[in-house]
């Protein structure tokens, strides 16, 4: 799609019956090595719910790093970080936060260890699972991962779930496609703004995405060009990603 204004994405709110329209954003920071006032400046714009964010800083005094940009946008810090391997979960206020935990997965020799930062939230009547993640760069580690993810979100027992994080992998892949087998691609469900998430200065190609259960009504889902206080200027300098914003009707819980 064209980087043109995107149309109006639902904003928050909590219905009558319980259920609540929650906004979830997907960023890869690259571990805040850019203009991190353009990135707290993106992510307040995008007016998250939710923030899963991936490459969070991971080593010296990495949690004053995490607080001042949940600070400098607006939200808090859940779980994760380098507890997590660089996956963390922000939140709003609006976010009440049940229980949280950061999972680290199985290292192969050589590579990067990778994890998952979770917590169980609940806005409104509405209960859900999150999942930030960020997978790995190799094929077959990364199809094993994208099992261990699935296999994760079973084990938290809700039946309504949202997962965000760098695939390092395209629609048609077989990591991509594994998890989509499972889950709803939000983009693919609903595309609002833009598909392309990586690179900012050239964007040809989509490897991050916001994932659903399938009883999670998706309103709109892609990267936010054009949003008021979103600029050209500030995804491009902000980190080597670009921020995949979604609205979503979670049901009220029994």
């Amino acid at each position: 799609m064209s980087e043109g204004r995107s149309p109006e994405l639902p904003a928050s709110r909590t219905e009558p019956d319980g259920s609540a329209v929650v906004r979830v954003l997907s960023y890869n920071i690259r571990s805040m090595r850019d203009d991190t006032a353009a990135l707290a400046r993106v992510i307040r714009a995008c007016d998250p719910d939710l923030a899963l964010i991936q490459e969070a800083p991971r080593f010296f005094r990495w949690r004053k790093a995490v607080a001042r940009l949940a600070r400098a946008s607006g939200l808090v810090a859940v779980t994760g970080g380098a507890t997590a391997t660089g996956p963390l979960v922000l939140s709003s206020l609006r976010v009440h936060v049940e229980r949280a935990e950061d999972v680290l997965l199985p290292r192969t020799p050589g590579l990067h260890r990778r994890g998952f930062a979770t917590a169980v939230v609940r806005v409104g009547g509405a209960r859900l699972s999150v999942v930030s993640c960020h997978l790995s760069l190799q094929a077959r580690e990364r199809y094993d991962q994208g099992g261990m993810l699935l296999d994760r979100l079973a084990a938290m027992g809700e039946p309504y779930a949202v997962v965000g994080g760098d695939l390092n992998d395209r629609p048609h892949g077989r990591t991509f496609r594994r998890l989509a087998d499972d889950l709803q691609d939000a983009w693919a469900a609903r595309p609002w703004g833009g598909e392309y998430t990586s690179t900012p200065q050239d964007p040809h190609q989509r490897i991050d995405a916001i994932f659903t259960t399938p009883g999670v009504e998706v309103l709109g889902c892609g990267v936010p060009h054009g949003l008021p206080g979103v600029t050209a200027h500030d995804l491009r300098a902000a980190t080597d990603h670009l921020p995949v914003l979604a609205a979503l009707k979670v049901p009220a819980s029994a």
